[in-house]
C-alpha cells in the first residue's frame, strides 16, 4: 500500500496579527518509518498557506505496526509563519538614521524680536544677548539641529586587525576634512564603533557618526563671524558698556 496524506477535518488552526501563524493537521498512513512518514508529509503540504510560508514540519506516531506497514498510523503537524530576514552576508551593509535633534547652551539670539520699556522709557540694547543680569549673561538651553546617522558593515575576518581596531580608537571624536556622505568637511563627527565576531568568517561592526552644519555671518551683536565649522564652538566674552539712549549700562 502507498503512503497516504490526509488532512483532517479540525486542521487549519490560525492566527492572525503581527505574529500571524497558522496549523495544518494530517494523517499519515502506510509506513512505520517515521523518515518516509515526515517526507510524505512535506510533499503534501502547501509551501505556503494564507501568505505565510512553510516553517515546521513533524510526525507523531499512533499505531506502529512493523510487521504490517499499511497499518501504521501517524499524525503530522505542518506550521506556516511569516518570511523572516535573511542574516546579512560578508560585504552587506545596514543603515540607520536620527534626526532628534541635539541640546545647546546659547547666550546669543538669532535676532531681537522686540524689546519693551515702561512708558517715556528706552529699552537697553543688549545686542541679541540673552538672559543679561546685572553682572552676567546667563543665556538659555535651546534645541539644534543634529543628525544622527550608522552603518553596520560585515566585513572579512581578515580586514579587522589589530591596527584598523586602533586606527577606529584614533579616529573617535574627529571631523570629517573632506565632503563626506553628502556633508560638507568640518560637518560629520565620528562617535565611534563597535564589532563583534560572526562565526569564523566576519565581524559585524556597526561605526556612529554626528552631523552639525557648518554656519557662515553669525551676527554677534555688531561683530559678525564669517564662519564656524559644524563641530568648533564658539564662545562670546562680554564687557559693560553704556546704552546712552536708554541711559543705562550694558
Amino acid at each position: 500500500m502507498a503512503i497516504t496524506v490526509t488532512e483532517k477535518p479540525e486542521s487549519r488552526e490560525s492566527a492572525s496579527g503581527e505574529n500571524a501563524s497558522a496549523t495544518l493537521i494530517y494523517t499519515v498512513r502506510g509506513t512505520a518509518d517515521d523518515v518516509q512518514a515526515r517526507g510524505a508529509l512535506a510533499a503534501e503540504a502547501p509551501a505556503t498557506h494564507d501568505g505565510l510560508v512553510r516553517k515546521t514540519w513533524n510526525v507523531e506516531p499512533v499505531h506502529i505496526d512493523t510487521a504490517d506497514p499499511d497499518a501504521c498510523l501517524w499524525t503530522g503537524a505542518v506550521r506556516y509563519g511569516r518570511t523572516s530576514a535573511p542574516e546579512p552576508e560578508t560585504g552587506d551593509s545596514v543603515y540607520h538614521f536620527d534626526t532628534g535633534g541635539g541640546t545647546q547652551h546659547v547666550t546669543q539670539s538669532l535676532s531681537t524680536v522686540a524689546r519693551y520699556a515702561p512708558a517715556g522709557q528706552t529699552p537697553p540694547d543688549f545686542k541679541g544677548a540673552i538672559g543679561v543680569t546685572h553682572d552676567s549673561v546667563e543665556g538659555v538651553d535651546v534645541t539644534v539641529p543634529v543628525y544622527h546617522f550608522s552603518e553596520t558593515h560585515y566585513k572579512p575576518d581578515a580586514e579587522v586587525t589589530p591596527a584598523y581596531k586602533a586606527t577606529l580608537f584614533s579616529l573617535t571624536g574627529k571631523v570629517n576634512s573632506v565632503a563626506f556622505k553628502g556633508f560638507a568637511a568640518g560637518e560629520v563627527l565620528f562617535l565611534g564603533a563597535s564589532g563583534s565576531k560572526r562565526g569564523e568568517e566576519d565581524w559585524e561592526i556597526t561605526y556612529r557618526f554626528a552631523a552639525s552644519p557648518n554656519a557662515t555671518n553669525i551676527q554677534v551683536g555688531d561683530i559678525t563671524v564669517a564662519a564656524k565649522k559644524g563641530w568648533e564652538y564658539m564662545w562670546v566674552r562680554y564687557a559693560d558698556d553704556e546704552d546712552t539712549g536708554a541711559k543705562a549700562i550694558v
